[in-house]
């Protein structure tokens, strides 16, 4: 588990590639205090494990899905990644909650400057906008962000300049691809909205599309799972 607060700006020393796969070397400072082989690193919002180390930095494996979800593989040697070590028990939460398991991704549509702040606007497919709601948390290649402003193909955020400064966001230009992680939350509350009836079968194949996208809040519906109302 992360928090979206960047601790080290990274950069791609070499990559391996595999038929669907590959192995990339990453040179950082920070992130390799006091981590160990089998440790997470959130590498642009991705939380990959820690392979191998060497003088200058570590080693993480890349799997076929990874790269098919995220924005991993347009990286080439020398490109600069946002780090962060996994999440200490005894820590602060500066930023929210991040998995560091990607959506998808969005594309970078426009950047705005206002004044000492710069304004990011991104698509994404309806399929990552509907979790994000404005005034939430949002994670742009592991960076918590807060939504500014949310439609339904595209939303903002705005972004002070130490941000900009402590990650890679002042690399970023119209059109490039970004990771994206929405609050897990929304997720989590669809799910229990549209899963099947209990009367369904353990045995047969669970299906959420077949469910209704905007079920009513009834008073059966409520009633059906758990709620008592008030005498």
């Amino acid at each position: 588990m992360f928090t979206g607060i960047i601790e080290e700006i990274g950069t791609i020393e070499r990559i391996q590639k595999g038929i669907h796969s590959a192995v990339l070397s990453i040179r950082a400072k920070i992130v390799t205090k006091d981590s160990k082989i089998g440790d997470s690193i959130a590498v642009n919002g991705i939380c990959l494990t820690i392979t191998a180390f060497f003088p200058s930095g570590f080693t993480a494996d890349v799997m076929h899905e990874t790269l098919n979800r995220s924005a991993l593989a347009s990286l080439i040697p020398g490109s600069l990644v946002n780090l962060e070590r996994a999440m200490a028990a005894n820590g602060r939460f500066g930023g929210h909650i991040v998995a560091g398991h990607v959506d998808g991704t969005g594309t970078v549509k426009q950047i705005q400057r206002d004044d000492n702040a710069l304004w990011y606007t991104i698509s994404a497919p309806l399929s990552i906008t509907r979790y994000i709601v404005e005034k939430g948390s949002i994670a742009i290649n592991g960076i918590s962000l807060t939504v500014a402003a949310a439609e339904a193909a595209e939303f903002r955020i705005c972004a002070v300049p130490h941000t900009m400064a402590a990650t890679t966001l002042n690399q970023l230009k119209p059109g490039d691809l970004v990771n994206l992680e929405t609050d897990m939350i929304g997720k989590y509350v669809e799910r229990f909205l549209h899963f099947p009836s209990d009367e369904m079968s353990d045995t047969e194949p669970l299906n959420l599309k077949k469910q209704p996208e905007n079920q009513p809040l009834t008073r059966e519906f409520l009633m059906k799972h758990g709620y008592e109302a008030g005498r």
